[in-house]
């Protein structure tokens, strides 16, 4: 037996519940940008993922017009700083809805350190930010698909592995699930793909 939704007869709390309780857990895009005016912003979105690996291209999707979207059309830079267990409270926080002239860094406490390539600041206390110029903002009617071309990398050497490449156990980033629940970094085991 099972329960039937289509976009005309969704269920009880909408598709959007539906989707987000479902295709879980989400990496968190915990993005930095500035307004035109100066502004510094900060918010995290869990419509993310990498779209593309030659040219490198992040994807975020914005629910709705926000501050982040603004200033990304307005700028074309934005940073997607990956956030930690230890920084789970702050990136929730930083979601509170306030007015486009308040500096997120300054409200909750974090450090906006200089970027290396955009003009977005970056998180300094998350160990990885990616810099990213737009490459394209798509409308996709209530949502925005935001894809960024990653011009620079910032890397803490403390989350990295003997191979270069960042560890997960030392990264712990927490995810979104459903409703109002977060993830902690879940268990790994290794498993090579057929023929490599």
């Amino acid at each position: 037996m099972r329960t039937i939704h289509t976009p005309q007869d969704p269920p009880a709390k909408g598709l959007y519940a539906l989707l987000t309780a479902s295709i879980a857990p989400r990496p968190i895009a915990w993005v930095s940008s500035i307004s035109a005016d100066g502004v510094p912003n900060l918010a995290p979105y869990s419509f993310f993922t990498v779209a593309c690996a030659d040219p490198a291209i992040l994807s975020v999707t914005s629910i709705g017009r926000k501050d982040t979207f603004r200033n990304v059309v307005e700028t074309g830079e934005f940073v997607v700083n990956i956030g930690t267990e230890s920084l789970m409270e702050v990136m929730n926080a930083t979601s509170a809805p306030v007015g486009p002239e308040v500096d997120e860094f300054a409200l909750s406490g974090l450090t906006a350190e200089p970027s290396e390539v955009v003009l977005a600041p970056r998180v300094a206390e998350e160990p990885i930010a990616f810099e990213c110029v737009r490459h394209d903002v798509i409308d996709l009617g209530t949502s925005a698909m935001m894809l960024g071309r990653v011009v620079s990398v910032a890397i803490s050497d403390e989350v990295l592995a003997t191979d270069g490449l960042p560890d997960f156990d030392s990264l712990l980033p927490p995810s979104r699930l459903g409703r109002h629940h977060w993830g902690y970094a879940p268990r790994t085991r290794e498993l090579p793909r057929p023929g490599r």
